[in-house]
């Protein structure tokens, strides 16, 4: 049920953005923001399609919210691959847009794929503006400087410290870098029908985390060819991680725990959340 469903989830939010950004000019621009936002998990976005429809809230209502959220991921990833971040060549088994186009493009791409994410939130297909407000709100508060941008600057800092970050530190550093987005995502639907989001918040916080140890154990042991993306980077560098702090078991142990946690978050949606629950079991066995 979860592959087919995720598989569905990303064949429509590649189409709603690829039809957002082909509403840009025409050029370079453009063609950055579209190459950019290709490909992907869209766990995200399957998060807030799932987490509306067990509110009651139909798919072509929230589609503008799942879209939006993989547009600022996008924008993060492509200026997380920038030479002043994670100097990254490769993204998605292709070259990052850095080195594809150049630096100022990457730098404006990404700074487009973000306005074009709170632009998305602001749908009237979305319902009330109550509740658009409420959504472009907890995605400035996921993003901004107290969620997924002080994360990256906490990584970025890391690298110049003395002393390798406690586990406390790096669990801190993930709920922002990390965590942050794959929160609001997984609220999104509740946000939209106006309901309680903390049984899904809870169950964000621990997906977020279990989502970042199972990066960093494809750090260690993954395949370049399945992941996409440059592996052993952290430990060239000599940054703490869950599995250097943890060991390949410990990590793994932590993964599984976080993911029980979860599941059980769940529980007051009753089998409706099943689907969640795969996700949960997804992250932690993903290849990618």
């Amino acid at each position: 049920m979860f592959p087919a469903r995720l598989a569905a989830v990303q064949q429509q939010v590649q189409q709603a953005l690829d039809a957002a950004i082909a509403t840009q000019p025409a050029g370079d621009l453009r063609d950055a923001m579209a190459y950019a936002a290709t490909g992907g998990k869209r766990l995200r976005a399957f998060l807030v399609l799932e987490s509306a429809a067990l509110h009651g809230v139909s798919a072509a209502a929230a589609l503008p919210a799942a879209a939006a959220v993989e547009a600022l991921h996008a924008y993060s990833l492509v200026h997380d691959d920038l030479p002043c971040m994670d100097d990254d060549d490769l993204r998605r088994g292709l070259p990052t847009l850095h080195v594809k186009w150049d630096e100022a493009t990457a730098v404006l791409a990404g700074d487009a794929l973000q306005t074009l994410a709170f632009q998305l939130c602001c749908d009237p297909a979305l319902g009330a503006p109550e509740r658009r407000l409420a959504l472009v709100a907890a995605l400035a508060e996921a993003s901004g400087a107290s969620g997924m941008v002080y994360g990256q600057a906490l990584d970025i800092a890391a690298e110049t410290a003395t002393t390798p970050l406690t586990l406390p530190q790096i669990t801190a550093l993930q709920a922002g870098k990390t965590g942050a987005l794959i929160r609001f995502a997984a609220t999104a639907g509740a946000l939209l029908a106006g309901a309680d989001p903390k049984p899904l918040r809870d169950y964000s916080e621990a997906l977020g985390l279990a989502f970042q140890i199972a990066d960093d154990i494809l750090d260690v042991e993954g395949d370049v060819a399945l992941t996409g993306k440059k592996l052993g980077k952290d430990a060239a560098a000599g940054k703490a991680t869950f599995v250097s702090l943890l060991g390949l078991e410990g990590a793994r142990a932590r993964a599984a725990e976080l993911t029980s946690i979860a599941c059980d978050a769940l529980t007051p949606y009753g089998p409706a959340a099943e689907s969640l629950r795969e996700a949960a079991r997804f992250v932690i066995s993903r290849q990618n």
